[in-house]
């Protein structure tokens, strides 16, 4: 009885590799698109628990509470970009700016593939005691990783409310700079 080979030959390797190169070639884009939208879904989630406790420490305290960008986590930074994350604590003093004897509330740390910028003017975000948002509604646009086709804007009412909109295009070329 002749004995028979083992193995692959060159042609039936070739063609598994050629198949297997061409199911990466379409997977992994897909899988960066679903990793990148689950980015800009946590730091939506992120925010909006944000808002919900400090309004909900200022309503039931009966305090200010504030939300503002923090690199650091500890200190408030000036300007309009919360992509390197935010921080909400109980503002004693109504100074805006936290001292170290004020309670932080949250610590939210850098996004990961994602921005987030709000309106130029509202650096700082004021829950007074009865759990609003002082002073003009503010938008906040998020762009993740798969580009401005797929940036949304987040609207924070003076109630607290945290609702989506369509994004305008300065906006959007803002948020969305990697």
């Amino acid at each position: 009885m002749p004995i028979r080979p083992r193995g692959f030959t060159l042609i039936e390797l070739s063609a598994t590799m050629a198949i297997i190169g061409l199911i990466g070639v379409f997977t992994v884009p897909a899988l960066q698109s679903v990793r990148y939208a689950a980015n800009g879904r946590k730091a939506h989630t992120e925010l909006l628990s944000t808002v919900l406790t400090a309004s909900h420490k200022a309503a039931l305290h009966g305090v200010h509470t504030v939300i503002c960008p923090s690199a650091d986590g500890i200190h408030c930074q000036s300007g309009f970009d919360w992509s390197l994350g935010w921080i909400a604590y109980i503002d004693n003093n109504n100074t805006r700016e936290r001292e170290p004897e004020e309670t932080l509330i949250q610590r939210q740390g850098a996004l990961t593939d994602a921005r987030l910028i709000s309106t130029s003017g509202r650096t700082r975000i004021v829950f007074q005691g009865n759990g609003g948002n002082a002073g003009s509604n503010v938008t906040f646009t998020l762009c993740d990783k798969r580009g401005p086709d797929k940036a949304q804007t987040l609207i924070l009412s003076n109630t607290g409310n945290l609702r989506q909109s369509s994004p305008n295009a300065g906006a959007i070329a803002e948020a969305c700079r990697f």
